[in-house]
C-alpha cells in the first residue's frame, strides 16, 4: 500500500526541476510515491521530468494541457493513492528525511490534517516561518483555530504544501480546491478544511524550502489572475452563510478581505493602468458588498494606514461598464476618474 502521495506541480521552472528531483530522491521511500504534474511547460522542464524520473523511486509524470495550479493539484489528488498526501511545488525543494518525519507525525496524531512551519528564501536569505499557533504536537479541533479575527490564525495560513492531508478527508473532498480561480484558490480551500474537517494538528518541522521571488510565479505577475482574489474571498463569506458560526467567524473573513485588498493596493504599480482601475473598482464594489457594520468594525480594528485606504475606497463609487459591471473605472463623489 502507498503511505504518502506527494504531489508536485511544475509549469515552466526548468531551472529549479533538479533541486526539485534531487530533494524528492533523498526523501525517498518504498511506500511513497511521487506524482510530477507537468502544466503544458514550454521549456525544458518537461524532458528534465522525463530524465529524472527514472532515478526517482515511485514517480511518474502526469501531463495536462496548460490548467492552472488548483486544476493540476486536483488532478494530482485524483490520481494518488496514498494513505496521506502532500503537496510541493516544483521551484521549491525538502531537506532530506522531511517526508518521513511527516508520514511520523500523522501516524502518530491521527489527525485528518497536518500543519508544519517551513523556511522562506529570497535569493540566499532564510527565514523561518512559523504556522500561527502556539499548540503544538496535540490534535485540536480545526474550527477552534480559525479565531482570534484581530490576529493572524491558522487560517491565515493557507500554503497547501506546509502539511499533509489524510485519505478520509481527501475522500470527503475537503483537500480539493477550487479550480476556477487562477489565484487565491488557497483562501476558500483553508476555510473549508478549518470548517468542515474533525481535527488537526501544529508540527515544529521545518523540511519545505518555499523560493520567493521566482518570475514565473503567479505572486510576482502583476496581470489580470491577480483579481481572482474578489471571486476568492466573496467565496469565503458566501460559504460562511449558514455555518453555526458564522456570526463569530464573519469579521475575520471581513478583516482578512481587508487586508488583502490594501496589500493590492500598496503593489498597484506593478498593473497597467487599465488593470490597476479594475482593481479599484473591483475592491470598491466588494467592500460595498460586504455587511456595512462589519466592515466598519473590521476597519476599526487595523492600523490606520492600512484602514485608511479601505476608507476612501470604500466611498467611491464604481463606475458601469456597457455590459453592467463594475470594472471600467472608479469615480469618486464629484465624478473624477481615479487611477
Amino acid at each position: 500500500m502507498v503511505k504518502l502521495s506527494v504531489i508536485v506541480p511544475f509549469f515552466n521552472v526548468q531551472p529549479f526541476v533538479p533541486d526539485a528531483l534531487r530533494s524528492l530522491k533523498a526523501n525517498a521511500r518504498p511506500d511513497f510515491e511521487f506524482l510530477l504534474m507537468d502544466d503544458g511547460s514550454t521549456d525544458r522542464t518537461p524532458q528534465l521530468l522525463d530524465e529524472g524520473v527514472r532515478s526517482l523511486p515511485g514517480a511518474r509524470v502526469i501531463r495536462r494541457d496548460h490548467t492552472g495550479v488548483a486544476a493540476l493539484r486536483n488532478a494530482g489528488i485524483d490520481e494518488a493513492q496514498g494513505e496521506y498526501l502532500t503537496f510541493m511545488d516544483g521551484d521549491d525543494w525538502l531537506a532530506p528525511g522531511y517526508l518521513p518525519q511527516l508520514v511520523r507525525a500523522m501516524d502518530e496524531l491521527d489527525v485528518d490534517f497536518l500543519r508544519t512551519d517551513h523556511v522562506q528564501c529570497t535569493g540566499s536569505t532564510r527565514n523561518v516561518i512559523r504556522a500561527p499557533h502556539g499548540r503544538r504536537n496535540t490534535p485540536i479541533d480545526p474550527r477552534s483555530a480559525i479565531l482570534p479575527a484581530d490576529r493572524p490564525s491558522l487560517v491565515d495560513y493557507p500554503y497547501s504544501w506546509a502539511g499533509a492531508y489524510h485519505r478520509r478527508i481527501v475522500e470527503q473532498g475537503l483537500v480539493h480546491m477550487p479550480a476556477h480561480l487562477r489565484t487565491a484558490e488557497d483562501r476558500p480551500w483553508i476555510w473549508r478544511l478549518h470548517r468542515e474537517a474533525k481535527s488537526c494538528a501544529v508540527v515544529g518541522l521545518l523540511g519545505v524550502h518555499y523560493r520567493r521571488g521566482v518570475n514565473t510565479s503567479l505572486t510576482q505577475i502583476g496581470d489580470e489572475r491577480q483579481l481572482d482574489f474578489v471571486r476568492s474571498f466573496d467565496q469565503v463569506i458566501a460559504e460562511l452563510a449558514g455555518d453555526p458560526d458564522e456570526e463569530r467567524f464573519l469579521p475575520k473573513a471581513v478583516r482578512t478581505y481587508c487586508a488583502i485588498i490594501a496589500h493590492h493596493l500598496d503593489n498597484i504599480d506593478r498593473f497597467e493602468p487599465a488593470l490597476a482601475r479594475r482593481l479599484k473598482a473591483q475592491s470598491a464594489a466588494a467592500l460595498n458588498r460586504l455587511p456595512a457594520d462589519v466592515l466598519t468594525a473590521a476597519l476599526d480594528s487595523m492600523d490606520l494606514e492600512r484602514s485608511a485606504k479601505i476608507r476612501r475606497l470604500r466611498w467611491r463609487v464604481p463606475a458601469r461598464g456597457p455590459g453592467g459591471d463594475a470594472d471600467a473605472e472608479v469615480r469618486d463623489d464629484a465624478g473624477s476618474v481615479n487611477a
